[in-house]
């Protein structure tokens, strides 16, 4: 379980994040949604320690963030972000081994265990071909695959992921986040496709004029009354086959 209580982060004089709670539950998927500059990357980087809140407090299990060694947090929780270190010289495989990291001793080499899990990981996101290329030489959709095959090297209790479908086509970006949801750990997804959070997310908070506008179930915040104001565009809702999708159309003052 990892919450935050009444977190914030501005840059310069500008807030972005201001007194922001977030709960997200044991064994389910937490999509941050929101539009452009609503903070959802800020509040992110708050959850895993990168920024440190001047307010509240960040918990994994109920520790506080700043009582966990580097270590510890990193077996505690996985992360993918969107930058990449793109000039490495490392090949795609000892990209994935570094996800070994947290569970070696300090002057301890990876063994034949790290490596088996390494390669199932490439396996899982389907990047087992790719083992051998430079990571620098990949696209970026293959990038971000191997990224996350890293993360889930691991084996951490928590996984939090940025935008985890950018540069993948459709058939990936299915693909990872049916595997985020079906590894039954506490997952943090940050997404702007309100269709993919709806078919992957349990839970979602809905963020705005920097702070939560809505948070529930995916039903729950998936309401065009909820979502309208937020996005400045009209929807509409459907449930087709017991799926929830929707659908985006100008407010009729844009249309004409």
């Amino acid at each position: 379980m990892i919450e935050a209580d009444a977190v914030s982060w501005r840059y310069g004089a500008n807030p972005v994040i201001d007194g922001v709670g977030v709960l997200a539950h044991p064994g389910r998927v937490l999509g941050l949604i929101g539009p452009n500059g609503s903070g959802k990357t800020t509040l992110l980087r708050l959850l895993y320690g990168a920024l440190r809140s001047p307010t509240g407090r960040v918990t994994v299990d109920g520790d506080t963030l700043p009582s966990l060694s580097p270590r510890e947090s990193a077996r505690r929780m996985a992360v993918v972000v969107q930058e990449t270190a793109g000039e490495t010289a490392l090949t795609v495989a000892e990209m994935v081994l570094l996800g070994r990291g947290p569970h070696l001793s300090t002057f301890q080499r990876a063994g034949a265990a790290d490596h088996e899990v390494a390669a199932r990981c490439l396996t899982r996101v389907g990047a087992a071909h790719l083992a051998a290329r430079r990571f620098a030489g990949l696209s970026g959709g293959e990038r971000q695959r191997v990224l996350i095959a890293r993360a889930l090297a691991q084996e951490a209790t928590h996984l939090l992921l940025d935008e985890p479908t950018n540069h993948l086509d459709i058939r990936f970006q299915h693909e990872i986040l049916r595997l985020v949801r079906g590894l039954g750990t506490c997952a943090i997804v940050v997404l702007h496709d309100l269709n993919l959070a709806a078919r992957y997310c349990d839970d979602l908070v809905l963020l705005g004029d920097g702070g939560v506008v809505a948070a529930g179930t995916v039903d729950e915040v998936l309401d065009p009354k909820v979502l309208e104001p937020v996005y400045g565009i009209g929807i509409r809702r459907l449930d087709i086959e017991g799926e929830l999708h929707l659908l985006f159309h100008p407010n009729d003052e844009e249309a004409t």
